[in-house]
């Protein structure tokens, strides 16, 4: 009997209903409810150097007279960047291409900033070792709903007392542990969660405006980006917001530009940003274009919001094909709006940063031969919406990007693309209560986001436009601004009857397709270009002008009785080791102790932790005592080396923060990490410039600068520490030497030091020597700078003596000479500070590879391919106390009286009062005397019984007693006794005109007795 086969139809699939996620339409100046305005002109510019005296001046206005700077035909060079702080200001110029402003010099930052005043971070949880989060303010009211749903305007709140109808807040939604986890952000494979999500890693915070209260229910001005549910955290309502923020500043009708290497088609030692905004509201920028510019066209940082960018074009940037780069129009703030803009061979055209609240919108954009994808390129940057958005060649991306940039995982929710194009379109949504959307749109799709009429234009043509109209007809009856919507031309039918074909034909003959820059032409512009009546700039009061401010000469030396000093007075802190290899970009590492470096680089981000400030990194040490800044060139420069593989990576993707190297990149071949390879005989102009800089701004602070040429840990213990460094032959175009494949140690370790310390080799030998040089003439003139030969040194002899011939060898040639320590293995020093030559290159004796301990002498020897740390698993360090540290100072004054001594060994820094009365340098204490400070550059170390001795018989003594009494041989006379606090430096009159004859025993721990 034959078998009948049943065959069981699946029920069809329902037809996908259109979803919207929120409306997107509260974007832009004014909430776009406003058109931007056409400010009056208030004061002419034809002269580069009066554009920022003109900011200053308009600044300096009431606000009621503030207005427009009108800048007049031609290019205009600047060597700094211009500076906005003060609201109701606009650059406004003569036209694009018609008012040119043109970024010189090598920093790397912006063209104009536009900051308003920061406020302190304040952090408002913590996380225990259960990654448990906890409330830190008490004046922060909790959201008492369940559910608040992504896209809602109302909750509920345990109190409103307070609050009144146009309060500015905010809404904290905290990333718990338990959120975290149900999203799988806690790792990203492999077992290793260092890059994964933690908690108060990706807290999003919204200002907001209060529109209504009822009761305890507060309806706000726009919708919250991302669903908030008690059960993971809920959310949080806290009155107030940043009262230094800046509103009314409007950039328009002019064209930026930076100047760039022409020798190097990936320059990267030039302008990176033009526009940057933080702590900004209710601004504009319009009818501008970029040209050149590494990093973004415009920078909306995180406290930034409704802003409008539109009307703008940037083309022909200059950089690397690389991570961080070229993301053009980027914002991180929220209600932000990018409309009509264009971009040409950007990376990340069109982008919101890590955590940008939002919501923000790009309207009518297009990407043309894009590199890379646009969308979020941040961790959870919530409420996008893509609307007509054109990307030619790449992707528009709503997903998990996972371990994209250091773990961003899912980069988006609640985000939307509208009749928008790209070769792949991905739109994922995190979770049922966080979804995404694609309606009407063209290319590859991917993802489970709701996608709806695929394929196929909509109708409205613009989203926003269409929300917008809603919105304000719904609120009072009016019809918003004009979005200039271009329409989609002729008759898409694919059965056109002949004389519609004909018709059709002839119509594309005499009419191209219209593109966004030609709309963009159409769209009139009404303010006003006239200078008539204007004051110019170069007639405005000496008061306005902006003045550089002289910084005070300082003399940094070492004294003819071997001490460091500056202006005569003993120079006392602590030393400061730069970070060198690792770090994070998250918002949360900079606020909870990131600490401070100045080769560091993070594009776009400025701040402790990312792109330091060196004005903050100065003031910084200086308000902690710290008397030098220990650099030297970072371990790798792209983070993705953090995990210590060995590997060549893919591509130029590199992970931000940036270690840079002293070498520029030459444009040329591919490097390990995937950009360009360096070039050892050029400078690396940036990272010079920033030590320069921070030498010229801590001279007058008395900071001293100790720059190591070279970073042993590149060539000793992990292979990791090679791959990348730019010595090694696959790195640069130089040829240098080494051996290719890497000689691993069982595959993981590197030994590659006898190589490179290997003066003689024919290759090496010349970029050696012209590196060496390098370091000298890139810094010299800088009197608080101090040569040291390589961080975590323990390179043979012969190499070290290399290294102060060549030094010699330039000292000899330009007639200079720059202050020069030893600082080596003790063999080696002893050696050549034994050599009557090369003992009069060197100023300072660095004690910091060797010590004495109780047992005696820990001494590694020189050459011998261990790095420190590597001496000190294999031989026992040994105990030391502050007497061993004050016999390795001591020794060394006394047997080379002329030159300074500096100890960084073992135990450093609680030694600081050892040596100090040894006669070492740079001690770290304090002493708040100035006059003492300028007596101890005279004095000589002297031991009494139980006690050290800081003698000049002219001057007076200090004296430390270190058991018990004990007693002093001083020069008969009169003296002032005063006593020194030992932990904070306090001196105090302790008896005024004493008379001792011969012998004088103290009362206290540490007393200065002064010569009268």
């Amino acid at each position: 009997m034959a078998m009948m086969a049943s065959v069981v139809w699946a029920a069809p699939k329902p037809k996908p209903q259109l979803y919207v996620p929120m409306d997107y339409s509260t974007c832009g100046y004014r909430a776009s409810e406003q058109a931007i305005p056409d400010v009056k002109n208030v004061v002419y510019v034809d002269k580069a150097e009066d554009l920022q005296t003109a900011i200053d001046y308009v600044s300096a206005m009431k606000p009621e007279k503030r207005g427009a700077i009108l800048i007049g035909e031609g290019t205009y060079f600047l060597d700094e960047p211009l500076r906005i702080s003060t609201s109701g200001i606009v650059l406004r110029g003569m036209g694009k291409g018609k008012t040119v402003l043109v970024k010189r010099g090598f920093d790397r930052g912006a063209l104009l900033y536009v900051e308003g005043k920061a406020e302190v971070e304040r952090p408002y949880f913590m996380v225990d070792k259960q990654r448990q989060s906890h409330l830190l303010n008490k004046d922060v009211v909790k959201i008492t709903d369940q559910t608040v749903r992504a896209g809602a305007t109302a909750f509920n709140v345990e109190s409103t007392a307070g609050l009144k109808v146009g309060s500015r807040i905010r809404i904290l939604r905290p990333s718990t542990w338990d959120w975290i986890c149900s999203l799988r952000m806690e790792d990203f494979g492999g077992g290793l969660d260092y890059t994964g999500w933690k908690p108060t890693d990706v807290d999003l915070l919204w200002e907001r405006v209060v529109a209504a209260i009822d009761g305890n229910k507060v309806t706000i001005d726009a919708p919250v980006t991302c669903t908030m549910t008690a059960e993971q955290g809920g959310g949080y309502m806290i009155a107030g917001y940043n009262e230094g923020e800046i509103t009314e500043i409007g950039i328009e009708n002019l064209t930026m530009e930076s100047a760039k290497n022409d020798w190097n088609p990936k320059d990267e030692d030039h302008c990176w940003d033009a526009i940057f905004m933080e702590n900004v509201r209710d601004s504009w920028v319009r009818r501008v274009d970029f040209r050149y510019f590494a990093g973004s066209a415009v920078n909306l940082q995180k406290h930034t919001s409704r802003i409008t960018v539109e009307d703008c074009i940037a083309s022909e940037p200059v950089s690397e094909i690389g991570g961080w780069r070229r993301q053009v129009f980027l914002t991180r703030g929220q209600q932000c709006l990018f409309q009509r803009c264009v971009s040409r061979k950007g990376i990340h055209d069109f982008a919101a940063g890590f955590c940008a609240a939002g919501p923000n919108a790009f309207v009518q954009c297009d990407g043309e031969e894009s590199l890379g994808f646009s969308g979020s390129i941040g961790s959870w940057a919530c409420g996008l919406l893509f609307d007509v958005v054109n990307i030619d060649g790449h992707d528009l991306v709503f997903k998990n990007l996972e371990q994209f940039q250091t773990g961003t995982g899912w980069n988006t929710a609640n985000s939307m693309f509208w009749q928008c194009t790209a070769s792949t379109l991905w739109c994922y949504s995190p979770d049922s209560l966080n979804r995404s959307s694609a309606h009407g749109c063209w290319g590859t799709m991917t993802g489970d986001g709701n996608w709806t009429s695929p394929n196929n234009h909509v109708t409205p043509r613009s989203l926003f436009y269409h929300q917008l109209e809603k919105r304000l007809s719904e609120e009072s009856g009016k019809t918003g601004v004009s979005g200039y919507v271009l329409q989609i031309a002729g008759e898409a039918s694919t059965s056109p009857t002949v004389e519609e074909a004909m018709a059709l034909a002839m119509e594309s003959l005499k009419y191209p397709r219209t593109t966004m820059e030609m709309w963009m032409d159409s769209i009139p512009y009404n303010a006003s270009l006239s200078s008539k009546g204007l004051k110019n700039a170069s007639s405005l009061p000496t008061v306005h002008r902006t003045v550089a401010a002289k910084t005070p000469t300082v003399t940094c030396e070492v004294t003819k009785a071997g001490v460091l000093s500056a202006n005569g007075a003993l120079v006392t802190g602590d030393r400061y080791a730069i970070p060198w290899w690792n770090g994070r970009v998250k918002d949360n590492f900079t606020q909870h102790g990131a600490l401070p470096a100045i080769t560091r680089f993070v594009p776009g981000r400025e701040g402790t932790g990312w792109t330091d400030r060196i004005d903050s990194v100065a003031n910084y040490l200086q308000k902690r005592h710290f008397s030098i800044l220990d650099h030297h060139y970072g371990l790798w420069y792209d983070l993705r080396r953090t995990d210590h593989e060995r590997i060549r990576r893919a591509d130029g993707d590199v992970w931000a923060p940036f270690y840079e190297q002293p070498f520029a990149r030459c444009g040329q071949g591919r490097a390990w990490d995937g950009l360009s390879r360096y070039d050892l005989s050029k400078p690396n102009q940036w990272y010079w410039q920033r030590l320069r800089e921070f030498a010229d701004k801590t001279n007058d602070k008395g900071i001293f600068l100790f720059h190591q040429h070279y970073f042993q840990h590149n060539i000793l213990e992990a292979g990791a520490h090679w791959v990348d460094c730019p010595w090694r032959p696959v790195n640069n175009v130089n040829q240098t030497s080494f051996p290719e494949p890497v000689p691993f140690a069982g595959d993981k370790r590197i030994f590659i030091a006898e190589q490179f310390y290997n003066e003689n080799d024919p290759a090496l030998r010349p970029l050696h020597r012209q590196y060496i040089r390098m370091c000298l003439e890139q810094m010299k003139n800088q009197p608080n700078v101090v040569h040291l030969i390589s961080g975590e040194y323990t390179g043979p002899l012969h190499f070290t003596r290399f290294w102060l011939e060549t030094i010699a060898e330039w000292e000899a040639e330009t007639g200079l000479h720059p202050l020069v320590a030893l600082s080596c293995t003790k063999d080696a020093q002893d050696a050549l500070l034994a050599d009557p030559i090369l003992n009069k290159v060197v100023d300072i004796i660095d004690i910091r590879y060797w010590h004495y301990n109780e047992k005696g002498l820990w001494a590694p020897e020189a050459g011998k391919n261990m790095a420190p740390r590597q001496w000190m698993r294999k031989f026992p360090v040994g105990k030391t106390g502050p007497e061993e540290a004050y016999k390795a100072v001591r020794e060394y004054r006394d047997r080379y009286p002329e030159k300074a001594v500096t100890f960084y060994s073992q135990q450093y820094p609680q030694y600081g009062w050892a040596i100090l009365m040894a006669g070492g340098s740079l001690p770290n204490v304090k002493i708040s005397n100035d006059q003492l400070l300028k007596d101890l550059t005279q004095m000589k170390p002297l031991e009494g019984k139980n006690s050290k001795i800081l003698s000049n018989d002219k001057l007076g003594y200090l004296i430390y007693q270190t058991k018990g009494d004990s007693s002093v041989n001083v020069a008969p006379g009169k003296y002032d006794i005063y006593v020194v606090d030992e932990k904070n430096g306090e001196v105090k009159i302790s008896m005024k005109s004493a008379k001792i004859s011969s012998v004088y025993a103290p009362k206290h721990k540490i007393e200065w007795l002064q010569k009268k």
